[in-house]
């Protein structure tokens, strides 16, 4: 009977990491506080929005280059050429250029995404309820990752109990079955959780994709600056135009 030890064990194992999934989700889905108050978003709150603290950079930088405040090459490398920030955020990204007003995009960009201006920015969405807290992301991202190693521990705990000596009664392919059942039940959590679970995994709460949906539908057609900035803002530095600045940004992914 030592194959009943190892369905015992499989169960424990694939029901602990399913029920902590389903608590994950449901407190990451009663925070999701859709007040119904009109939010128009900024241009560093949609950017947040869509690609968290490196895509606010990214448009901080785009935005200061196309106004000839900042000079980046396609060598990959950043000039200050106006070294007065206008917002929080220029100056966060003047200063992690640095005092000799030249450094790489690449640590520049992971520098000033982790400045206090984006910590900021990060603070008033998530009590608008347009982002997802940071310990709902992780908690959700590491109850994902549990069913995933559970699925595997029960198929591992099915081999074993296979190779071990069965009762004559007992035929192989009914032992299979039974631990057929937890794997399912691992398998299907991981699908309902790729459906339902899955925008949790983003930085907008379903009330700030919605609010994202309508921005990227408005930033289509026009060609002003605003809304230049804005495409880049939901689309990031794939919506950069500019083959100079383009190649610019296609170096510092290079090097991230």
């Amino acid at each position: 009977m030592l194959w009943a030890f190892f369905l015992l064990a499989a169960w424990a194992v694939a029901g602990t990491a399913c029920t902590r999934l389903c608590l994950a989700a449901v407190r990451a889905a009663a925070g999701d506080t859709d007040t119904g108050r009109v939010h128009e978003l900024t241009l560093y709150e949609a950017a947040f929005l869509s690609g968290g603290p490196r895509r606010v950079a990214d448009v901080t930088l785009v935005a200061m280059a196309r106004q000839r405040r900042l000079l980046l090459a396609h060598t990959g490398w950043a000039t200050v050429v106006d070294p007065r920030g206008r917002d929080a955020m220029e100056r966060s990204v003047i200063g992690a250029i640095g005092p000799e007003g030249q450094s790489r995009i690449a640590p520049v960009r992971a520098t000033a995404a982790t400045a206090d201006a984006v910590r900021g920015i990060a603070d008033g969405l998530v009590r608008a309820g347009l982002a997802v807290p940071d310990s709902a992301r992780t908690t959700v991202a590491a109850g994902v990752r549990q069913v995933r190693a559970a699925a595997v521990a029960v198929l591992g705990l099915g081999v074993a109990a296979l190779l071990t000596p069965a009762p004559p009664d007992m035929p192989r392919h009914l032992a299979a079955l039974w631990f057929a059942l937890p794997l399912a039940l691992t398998l299907s959590c991981l699908a309902v959780a790729r459906v339902e679970i899955h925008p949790y995994s983003h930085w907008a709460s379903p009330a700030g994709q919605r609010l994202l949906g309508a921005l990227a539908r408005n930033a289509d057609g026009a060609a002003d600056d605003r809304t230049y900035l804005t495409s880049v803002a939901v689309r990031g530095v794939r919506a950069i135009g500019e083959p100079e600045l383009r190649a610019a940004f296609a170096h510092r992914e290079a090097h991230d």
